[in-house]
């Protein structure tokens, strides 16, 4: 009887992320190792650990490294960047991977491929990986999401960041910017939509719920408000709403989760009670206006802007 040996230990960190065969090769792992039992091949030149749960940061680095000359794009870019997204989108299984012309498709067990044009500076390195800019992944996001969602997302790279609230200190990308993207790719998959939001993006928006409630106002026809809205102008530490009017002094502010905590609510108060002590009609809706799209904000918001 011929006992087997079992298998060496995978070398680290091979043992807990997906790799390339490049890699193996170079940590001295035997074409006969990556037929052993704890690895799994995840098609052309990729390999899993046996047993490894799905993470979408460790995939798309290796299926970067694995193909040359793409990048990671779509969907998958803007969960690894961060920018907003629907919730039905945010936990997708399936990658989403970019190749110019010059390169035959993409062929792999859940990996969409994408043949596209992209110049130099609309693709970047992250984490080893090359993936899209947040610009140039907005503007892929055009085929897929929602007018309004494409706005919460073209909200979101045009906002100056908060210290002490975000990582970076630049907005991701700025209108001009946006706008020239768009005439370099007259013909992409969406570009008509996306030449729709980039009319709508707006500075200002912390949130995509108060996107779509300024939306929500503007599609009612009702004036489009002032964002972050200083109660007074030219003080950067007086309380700010999230929009409003200031000629007929109404103050809106929506209420997310992180309103929630005992230090924000106790801001939050501070806010409202100047709002208030200053004679201004002050509103306030959270998700479940959101949920109803915000006809009722539409409907009060009305009265107040046409009661004297």
């Amino acid at each position: 009887m011929v006992l087997m040996r079992p298998s060496p230990p995978l070398p680290a960190p091979f043992s807990s992320v997906p790799f390339t065969v490049h890699e193996a090769r170079a940590a001295g792992l035997s074409n006969g190792r990556l037929r052993s039992s704890d690895i799994a091949s995840e098609g052309r030149l990729l390999y899993l650990p046996a047993g490894w749960d799905f993470e979408i940061r460790g995939l798309a680095r290796a299926l970067s490294a694995a193909t040359p000359g793409a990048w990671i794009s779509h969907l998958t870019a803007a969960v690894l960047l961060g920018l907003w997204l629907p919730t039905w989108f945010r936990d997708c299984r399936e990658l989403h991977l970019s190749k110019p012309r010059t390169l035959p498709p993409v062929r792999r067990k859940g990996v969409v491929g994408h043949t596209v044009l992209a110049f130099t500076h609309e693709v970047m390195t992250l984490d080893g990986m090359r993936i899209s800019t947040p610009a140039r992944t907005w503007l892929d996001l055009a085929g897929i999401l929602t007018l309004e969602d494409l706005v919460a997302a073209g909200d979101q790279l045009v906002r100056q960041p908060r210290p002490g609230l975000d990582e970076r200190t630049e907005p991701w990308a700025t209108l001009p910017e946006l706008r020239e993207m768009l005439m370099r790719h007259p013909k992409l998959k969406g570009i008509v939509k996306a030449r729709e939001a980039a009319e709508l993006i707006r500075h200002g928006s912390d949130s995509a719920p108060e996107t779509f409630l300024r939306l929500a106002l503007t599609a009612a026809g009702l004036p489009e408000p002032e964002l972050q809205l200083r109660l007074v102008p030219d003080d950067p530490y007086s309380p700010a709403a999230d929009m409003g009017y200031r000629k007929q002094r109404i103050a809106i502010q929506y209420d997310g989760g992180h309103h929630l905590t005992r230090e924000q609510q106790s801001r939050d108060n501070r806010r409202d009670e100047s709002f208030n002590s200053a004679g201004w009609r002050y509103f306030k809706f959270n998700a479940d206006d959101l949920a109803q799209d915000f006809r009722r904000a539409v409907q009060k918001i009305r009265l107040a802007l046409n009661s004297p």
